[in-house]
């Protein structure tokens, strides 16, 4: 991989890791396109913890305040972490009973393109959702319905962001909300897939600093300005529009795998 390959595939990670369009079906297609070859985990598991970051550095008051919460023993503070860890449950317990399946799914090419039109489905729902809102927080079943969509979304093509975000837009959360509990709950869930992934780094996965370090600044600060903008668009109401953003990048993916 050269650094200009990396440096691609940093700003990818970055920008459809958060947007609702699905990091997972991008890579794969881009990696299918471009025919970059990945060396290892090492690389993903680098842009993975700058994806991270860009979470702690957008939510990082929202962060500090369940914190302080947490530390003064405040019940409201501990009743949404709890709901932040029951809605991570079904990622985990799907990714350690049928993560062998996931990988297969990543090994075809066909996987994400047709991901990609249930996730323009999926989006283009939340135009007419016209729910009365409950809170900040959904309640216990709500979370692990969210839960259960995060878990759909191990399959390349589905978008995370989407699915949980829609969920909890259609069980009455307000957009803002919705956003911080999706993003909230996928930290957990990012940091054990990384440090699952880390016992699978070799000594010959190596890059070159300067090839990490561009890669993992781009998908830093790119993915911040993806969770803006998904932010922005779900307050302008306009969050439908990445339907058919996955509408067309799915069929002309397909389209171009067929004449292949």
């Amino acid at each position: 991989m050269t650094t200009l390959e990396a440096l691609v595939l940093g700003i990818l990670q970055g920008v459809t890791e958060f947007l609702p369009i699905s990091s997972s079906g991008h890579l794969v297609m881009a990696q299918a396109i471009l025919d970059i070859e990945v060396p290892g985990v090492l690389f993903e598991v680098w842009v993975h913890l700058a994806t991270l970051l860009s979470i702690l550095l957008i939510y990082r008051n929202r962060i500090a305040e369940l914190s302080k919460g947490i530390l003064g023993k405040d019940r409201s503070a501990f009743e949404y972490m709890g709901l932040v860890g029951l809605a991570t449950l079904p990622a985990v317990v799907t990714g350690l009973f049928l993560g062998d399946l996931v990988k297969v799914m990543f090994e075809s090419p066909v996987v994400p393109g047709v991901a990609l039109l249930v996730t323009g489905g999926v989006l283009w729902t939340s135009r007419r959702i016209s729910i009365p809102s409950v809170g900040d927080r959904p309640g216990w079943i709500g979370a692990l319905v969210i839960g259960l969509a995060q878990a759909f979304a191990l399959i390349p093509g589905i978008s995370r962001s989407g699915t949980t975000v829609v969920v909890a837009l259609w069980l009455g959360l307000k957009a803002e909300d919705a956003a911080a509990f999706s993003f909230l709950m996928a930290i957990p869930v990012i940091l054990g897939a990384t440090l699952l992934q880390l016992p699978e780094i070799g000594a010959s996965q190596s890059l070159p600093t300067l090839t990490l370090l561009l890669a993992g600044a781009a998908a830093a600060f790119t993915g911040a300005l993806a969770i803006r903008t998904l932010i922005t668009t779900l307050g302008k109401g306009s969050f439908h529009l990445f339907g058919i953003y996955c509408w067309i990048i799915g069929t002309l993916f397909l389209s171009y795998l067929w004449v292949k």
